[in-house]
C-alpha cells in the first residue's frame, strides 16, 4: 500500500514538473524586423535603417513569456533615409568600420532576456543582457503582446558609448548622439 501510494506521488510531481517546463516559441525572422535610428545631438536629423535577425525564440512558461534569445545579422545592416545608392552603400560601410560596429570581427549582436516582469497580460517590462562587438551590457525595456497577431513590439534607447562605439560621440564632443533608437517587431512562426 505504501509502495503505491509513494509511486503515485512520484507520478504526480513527474506530471507538474513535465508541463511546468519552459517551452521555446521561434520567430519568424522573414517578418520580424528592427528598425534602427541614430540621431544628431544638436540639430534635426540623422539616419535609420534596418538590421535583420539571423534567428531567435521566446521561452514560455504556461501562458507567460519567461525569457528567450535572439542573434542579430550585423552584415544586414541597411540605411532607409538617403536618396543615391552610393549615399546609402558610404552610410553602410561606415556602420560597418572598426570605430561603429566593427562588423569583420563582430558579424553578430545577441538578445538574452534575463526577467519579465508583467504589469498587465499584455504589457511587460523586461531585462536583457545585450551583446554587440563583444561587449554585454544590461538593459531594460517594455514590450507588448498581440495574442491575435502573435506578435511583440518594443521600442527602447541605448548608450552606443558603453558598447565601445565612439565615433564622434559625446566622449570625444562631437554631434551625433551616443542614444541609439531601436523600433523592434518580433513575429511567431
Amino acid at each position: 500500500m505504501k509502495s503505491r501510494i509513494l509511486l503515485l506521488i512520484i507520478t504526480i510531481c513527474s506530471l507538474s514538473l513535465s508541463t511546468a517546463q519552459e517551452q521555446p516559441l521561434k520567430i519568424n525572422t522573414n517578418t520580424s524586423q528592427i528598425k534602427w535610428i541614430g540621431e544628431y545631438t544638436f540639430y534635426f536629423g540623422g539616419h535609420d535603417g534596418t538590421i535583420d535577425f539571423k534567428d531567435g525564440h521566446f521561452l514560455k512558461m504556461g501562458d507567460v513569456i519567461t525569457g528567450g534569445e535572439f542573434t542579430i545579422d550585423m552584415t544586414s545592416i541597411k540605411c532607409l533615409d538617403l536618396e543615391s545608392q552610393e549615399a546609402k552603400d558610404g552610410l553602410v560601410n561606415h556602420l560597418k568600420d572598426p570605430d561603429f560596429f566593427d562588423v569583420a570581427n563582430h558579424k553578430e549582436a545577441k538578445l538574452i532576456i534575463t526577467g519579465v516582469k508583467y504589469h498587465t497580460n499584455t504589457e511587460m517590462e523586461m531585462r536583457a543582457d545585450l551583446i554587440i562587438k563583444g561587449n554585454t551590457n544590461p538593459i531594460k525595456f517594455k514590450a507588448k503582446v498581440d495574442f491575435e497577431k502573435e506578435q511583440m513590439t518594443t521600442r527602447f534607447k541605448i548608450d552606443r558609448t558603453l558598447w565601445g562605439i565612439n565615433y564622434n560621440s559625446s566622449l570625444q564632443d562631437k554631434s551625433i548622439s551616443d542614444a541609439i533608437g531601436f523600433e523592434v517587431v518580433l513575429n511567431l512562426e
